[in-house]
């Protein structure tokens, strides 16, 4: 069983709620939705989750990838992407964020599963090499 405590960044409503859907049915624990890049921040500060999963284009002053390197620097959480634009400005921005994934809607249940399972393995590996130091 999958284990992880997920935050889900995405305005629109009914995608939320599937991706809420798929991510319960994997074994992952949903700290909340959010569905701006402020209320992300203020979420992520509230409830600690292991992974941010980060829709790019979001209705506010900050899009997906401002509150993701926001995110990133205050909480050292992961973020994995997802959007439904792939165009090379919105890659170069992201890219400089450092992402932990990168998905293109549409997506199935098993590209979200081990698009998280890789990130949160990495970052967990990440964490214990820096106190081994």
């Amino acid at each position: 069983m999958a284990e992880g405590r997920i935050l889900i960044v995405e305005d629109e409503h009914i995608v939320a709620m599937g991706i809420k859907r798929m991510l319960k049915g994997l074994g992952y624990t949903v700290t909340g939705v959010a569905s701006s890049g402020e209320d992300a921040i203020s979420k992520a500060e509230s409830t600690f989750p292991d992974l941010v999963l980060m829709d790019i284009m979001l209705k506010g002053e900050l899009d997906g990838v401002e509150a993701a390197k926001e995110i990133k620097a205050r909480f050292d959480v992961p973020v994995i992407f997802l959007t439904a634009y792939s165009d090379s400005n919105i890659l170069e921005r992201v890219k400089k964020t450092g992402p932990s994934g990168y998905i293109v809607k549409p997506f199935d249940e098993k590209d979200l599963h081990s698009n998280i399972e890789i990130a949160l393995h990495r970052h967990r590996n990440e964490k214990e090499d820096l106190e081994k130091n």
